[in-house]
Formats: structure tokens, sequence, C-alpha cells
């Protein structure tokens, strides 16, 4: 990893980037490549790659679309071990966020999700919205 900022994307925060070109999430996720590095877990990683092949987003991008962003997702990412389960949030399904920050010493989670945001910060990482991380980093 050569980049000194190290950022946890949600799930659902890459598959709206991936989906919605001028979105907010498209600009965060962009702007996150440009300044560090994005942490995933095999875990997380599992997850984007069956949302992000789902037939239901069919309707927004050809499988074919989608297999492509994944490759260039997946060309630019760090995949990290995690080495302890964090078990704090109230959706246990987004607890893999959390560890995987944990692990990586994250400096920001990004997500949509209030279940996470609700948590802001944790670990004295800042769990923050998609534009909340464009104006802070």
């Amino acid at each position: 990893m050569k980049k000194s900022k190290l950022f946890v994307f949600d799930t659902n925060v890459v598959i709206s980037a991936m989906l919605f070109a001028g979105s907010k999430p498209r600009a965060a996720l962009e702007h996150g490549f440009n300044r560090g590095t994005l942490l995933i877990s095999a875990e997380t990683l599992s997850e984007l790659r069956e949302t992000a092949l789902s037939e239901k987003f069919e309707k927004y991008a050809p499988l074919s679309k989608r297999k492509l962003f994944l490759k260039r997702f997946e060309e630019k990412i760090f995949v990290i071990d995690i080495s302890e389960n964090v078990k704090l949030c109230r959706d246990p399904d987004d607890d893999k966020f959390l560890s995987l920050a944990k692990a990586g010493n994250a400096s920001a989670i990004i997500t949509g999700d209030k279940d996470l945001l609700i948590l802001n910060p944790f670990d004295n990482i800042p769990i923050i919205t998609p534009v909340a991380f464009l104006k802070m980093f």
C-alpha cells in the first residue's frame, strides 16, 4: 500500500457508484481511489460480487457492464485479513465493515447505512456518508 489514507466503502455505496455514474457515491469512490487506498476483506468482497452480479440490477446496467466495473474495482483495492471480528452494530451483517476498518486501521468508513452511521466514530474511525467524505477528505 502506497497511499497513507485507507478507506472502507460499504457494499451499498460501491453498488450505487457502479449503477449511477453521476452520483455522489460514484464521486466519493473515485475520490477515495485518488486520495488513498480502498480496503476490502474476503467477506466484504464476496458480498460485493454477489450483490453486483444480482439479476435485480439488470434494469440499471447489463451484466457485462457490472462485470467490467467489478474487474476494474478489484484491480485497485487492497485485500486484508481480518484478525478480530467486531460485534457492535445493531445489524450484525454490518459488523464486517467495522472489523475491516479496525484490522486495516482505516481513515474512514464510507456508508449510507444508518446502522453504521449511528456508531460514528468507531474506534476513532469516522463513519461518514459519501457527501461528508467528499468534504472531509
